[in-house]
């Protein structure tokens, strides 16, 4: 891992915006994100700039364009392909998931785009269910916008305190010892990710079996 963190810190800047952009704009245009989350690659973003192999202030914007125009993406693939692609099986598994977003997505309207960028499931499904609903596109990419800044410019930043504290110990102990500091970090961004996702289908799962409530409770 350690190997692995070196290899991304000594890349060259070009490459390094490329793959950062890459990653975030897959996320929700072709629904990367059950598989990388864009988080990391934001967060990764911000290490990069903050050893000097990138620019923060360009690394800043183009994490934020890449998601505005990776959700931009996601939302005509719906709104061109919708029922027949959350008809496909491989979301047989992610059924129940869909169900509760596509009513979020009712209820909340334009702020379920937004707050959805904060969530990983509702990250990748959330644009292309805007645009299966037929969600004026004006509407969306307000709220899309709002999202995608506050989400990329907050985790890069983040990423960039991180390098901070990275450069540190590195000074302190060594770059290997500093590489191993960053890699239980990024592990730890990413253990915290699947508890929360595990907590969220709980409390789904609690809410959906708990019994409805009966005449005389309902007075």
């Amino acid at each position: 891992m350690a190997t692995i963190v070196d290899a991304i810190l000594s890349m060259p800047p070009v490459l390094a915006y490329l793959l950062v952009f890459a990653f975030v704009f897959a996320e929700d245009a072709i629904f990367v994100g059950f598989v990388i989350p864009g988080e990391t690659a934001a967060v990764l973003g911000g290490v990069v700039a903050n050893q000097g192999t990138a620019d923060i202030w360009v690394m800043v914007p183009l994490v934020v364009v890449a998601a505005i125009v990776g959700d931009t993406v996601g939302y005509e693939v719906g709104k061109h392909l919708g029922p027949r692609l959350f008809g496909l099986r491989a979301f047989d598994r992610h059924r129940k998931k869909l169900e509760h977003a596509q009513e979020f997505l009712r209820v909340r309207g334009g702020w379920a785009v937004f707050l959805g960028r904060f969530v990983a499931f509702l990250r990748a499904m959330t644009p292309a269910l805007a645009g299966a609903s037929q969600m004026h596109y004006p509407r969306f990419l307000a709220f899309n916008s709002l999202g995608g800044a506050v989400w990329g410019a907050g985790f890069t930043l983040l990423g960039f305190a991180a390098g901070a504290s990275y450069k540190a110990v590195a000074g302190a102990a060594g770059r290997d010892v500093a590489a191993i500091v960053l890699v239980i970090a990024v592990i730890a961004l990413v253990v915290w990710r699947v508890r929360k996702g595990r907590r969220e289908r709980r409390d789904e799962r609690e809410f959906r079996d708990r019994p409805a409530p009966g005449p005389s409770e309902g007075q």
